[in-house]
């Protein structure tokens, strides 16, 4: 913008400089001219009649030469031209005036009009041409036949108004400089406030709410800076206000979560003896105590994931991370489920690396359980480690090595508005699931309240026992046999680690992909990382 603003000036400086130019030098060149013409013309009638007063018609050779010489004295150096019929005299012998003396000039001046003149070009030179008739002194005026020329040179005068030109020529160059300098001084005064309301704007976008601009003065930038500042006055309000409430809620969810574990963990208690009792029972009791039990554990599973999603949303979540053989961690996370033999494996050994084990277990638990759960046989889990420029993982970018896991299946596939949602909280790919159905799965080996304890002495994601002897987070990825929080906690864990989860809807052989990508970080010699 300041660039345009002092083009800007620089153009109208300019333009305005040469129409002022070409104005002056036409005003100048008139005036020289017309002086010099009003001067010919006067200077030569009197001189004609001063010296026609005493000369005799009809002449001959000798006394017209002797009328031009006379006439040519009182003139200064101008050429004077006496014609007579068939007889011409010239002032100046060496003279050269045929080429200048046009015939036009020549009838106008043999018409007995009077005076005239006329400016020619002759050899490239300016000349001005003045003719006149003599006239008898009688009252009718009848011309004498007698004609007389005064050539008069004009370089003097163009000289004089090209002098003109090169002088308002040269008064350009400033005058467009300090045209430019006043540009600046204008595009400063104007485009200051403009760079502080953007740089103020830019700090306001990435989240400096008591970003302001400081107002002066009364115009319309002014009163821009003023809005601006409200603007983020009021903006700032109202994110107080959010995070006020949001804090609330966080605190009400986990408050809510934390007073349900105590009466749920003795409901669990109470479902796990009605169902170890179930067989005793009759069909319709059998049948509402197994209900029971399965809800009791859902609910649980949905407090236990609530309370660790509000420990993401407050900033508290923190990593227990240790050096750890992955592929010994995927299969102990699988068998403690049950589901070794329902998936196919590709583990290489020996990768190792710095991970919180428990969270690893979590996301495993999410990823492989929704394949079981949605997808279709067979469900396979591939590890690998990605170097930089190995390409093809998602997430995976230049400058070190990333692990990559992907839990993949050959089911139908994700739609494709679920792909951007999955990981929404309690979101549903199929909306028309029914409690129904999930009251029915409960019962299965994921559903199980009495699991053994997670790998490290954890919660056990997907049914396995959290503290107290609850079911613990994660087990949920859309309201099925979990909670509906399990794919939100799972990316919560993969990004405290620094790595992202990608999901592929639809791949090539159908079925769904799922990948979780980390950065390698092993231990150093010391025990560090």
């Amino acid at each position: 913008m300041r660039v345009r603003l002092v083009v800007t000036f620089v153009l109208v400086a300019l333009l305005s400089a040469v129409t002022a130019t070409a104005l002056a030098y036409r005003d100048a060149r008139t005036a020289v001219l017309q002086r010099t013409q009003n001067t010919a013309v006067d200077d030569l009638r009197e001189r004609v009649a001063a010296v026609a007063a005493g000369f005799d018609l009809p002449p001959d050779q000798r006394s017209l030469s002797r009328f031009a010489a006379e006439v040519s004295e009182g003139l200064g150096a101008r050429i004077v031209v006496a014609r007579h019929q068939d007889l011409t005299a010239v002032s100046d012998a060496y003279a050269d005036t045929e080429g200048r003396i046009t015939a036009e000039l020549r009838a106008a001046v043999r018409a007995g009009d009077g005076t005239r003149f006329q400016r020619v070009e002759w050899r490239g030179e300016p000349y001005l041409v003045v003719g006149t008739p003599v006239t008898y002194a009688d009252g009718d005026r009848r011309t004498s036949g007698l004609e007389v020329f005064a050539i008069t040179d004009l370089r003097a005068e163009r000289d004089d108004t090209e002098a003109l030109l090169d002088s308002v020529r040269e008064g350009i160059v400033p005058v467009v400089a300090v045209a430019a300098l006043l540009a600046l001084l204008a595009a400063g005064t104007v485009l200051r406030p403009v760079r502080k309301l953007g740089r103020a704007t830019r700090e306001l976008a990435a989240g400096d709410l008591g970003s302001r601009v400081a107002v002066r003065g009364h115009d319309e930038l002014a009163d821009l800076a003023r809005t601006f500042n409200e603007t983020a006055g009021a903006l700032q309000s109202s994110d107080a206000e959010l995070r006020a409430q949001e804090a609330k809620a966080r605190r009400f969810v986990a408050d809510v979560s934390h007073e349900l574990r105590t009466p749920l963990a003795a409901m669990a208690m109470v479902a796990t003896v009605l169902e170890e009792d179930a067989d005793q029972l009759p069909p319709d009791a059998a049948r509402a105590a197994r209900t029971v039990g399965a809800e009791t554990a859902r609910l649980s599973r949905l407090v236990e994931d609530l309370m660790e999603i509000s420990r993401f949303d407050a900033g508290a979540a923190r990593l227990n991370a240790s050096e750890t053989d992955l592929a010994d961690t995927v299969r102990a996370s699988l068998a403690l489920r049950g589901w070794t033999d329902r998936v196919t494996l590709d583990l290489p050994e020996g990768v190792r690396a710095v991970v919180d084990r428990r969270r690893v277990d979590v996301i495993v638990a999410n990823l492989v359980g929704n394949a079981l759960r949605h997808g279709a046989p067979p469900v396979t889990v591939t590890l690998a480690v990605v170097r930089a420029g190995g390409g093809g993982a998602p997430g995976v970018g230049e400058g070190g090595e990333r692990v990559v896991l992907e839990v993949a299946d050959r089911g139908p596939g994700l739609p494709p508005e679920a792909r951007e949602r999955v990981f929404d909280r309690f979101y549903k790919a199929d909306e028309a699931r029914t409690r129904t159905t999930a009251t029915a799965t409960a019962t299965g080996p994921a559903a199980t309240a009495t699991g053994p304890a997670a790998p490290d002495g954890g919660s056990a994601p997907d049914g396995g026992p959290g503290p107290g002897g609850g079911p613990g987070p994660g087990a949920g990825l859309d309201g099925g046999q979990g909670s509906g929080l399990g794919m939100a906690i799972a990316l919560e864990n993969a990004r405290l680690h620094g790595g992202t989860i990608e999901v592929e809807a639809q791949r090539p052989r159908g079925g769904a992909a799922f990948t979780l990508v980390l950065p390698l970080r092993r231990m150093d010699g010391e025990g560090e990382e």
